[in-house]
């Protein structure tokens, strides 16, 4: 790939992992949410918007893990990636989840600006950080939807 052509790869994927274009991102999703709602599971519904977030907090975090360390360990699928709890212990809880996730998403941004988008990760079975990168920008997608579903469900959207 020339290039330049690399650069447009790496400013399309960062924007994507922003929330770019049709996409919401977390903090416009978690935007003005009344603290009341953060445990509420709507009728029929598995989760709560704590249990995404935290949902998302977990793969993401494992995702960038996975592409830094080869001896990082994945929590166990499914019950490692989702909190039973409903609600978070606390606004300190929510916060530090809110800030964890922003956290590591700069940190995959800056991993995605720095490293060779195509080298297979030395640890895997194939992966690049592409892949994890498009992966996480999907997983962070689909969930942010579904927390905005439960907001206008809870007609707090």
């Amino acid at each position: 790939m020339m290039n330049n052509d690399h650069e447009i790869l790496i400013d399309e994927v960062v924007h994507l992992l922003q929330g770019g274009n049709a996409h919401a991102d977390i903090k416009k999703a978690l935007q003005n949410l009344p603290k009341a709602l953060r445990s509420v599971k709507p009728d029929k519904l598995p989760y709560s918007i704590w249990q995404l977030l935290e949902h998302i907090r977990i793969a993401q975090w494992d995702m960038l893990e996975f592409c830094k360390d080869g001896s990082h360990q994945s929590p166990e699928w499914p019950n490692g990636y989702w909190p039973k709890e409903t609600g978070p212990e606390s606004d300190e809880t929510w916060e530090k989840s809110v800030k964890q996730i922003d956290k590591d998403l700069d940190e995959l941004i800056n991993l995605v600006k720095t490293g060779n988008l195509f080298t297979k990760i030395p640890h895997g079975d194939g992966q690049n950080i592409l892949r994890e990168a498009l992966q996480a920008a999907d997983h962070m997608a689909y969930h942010i939807a579904e927390i905005i579903v439960i907001r206008r469900l809870l007609d707090a959207w």
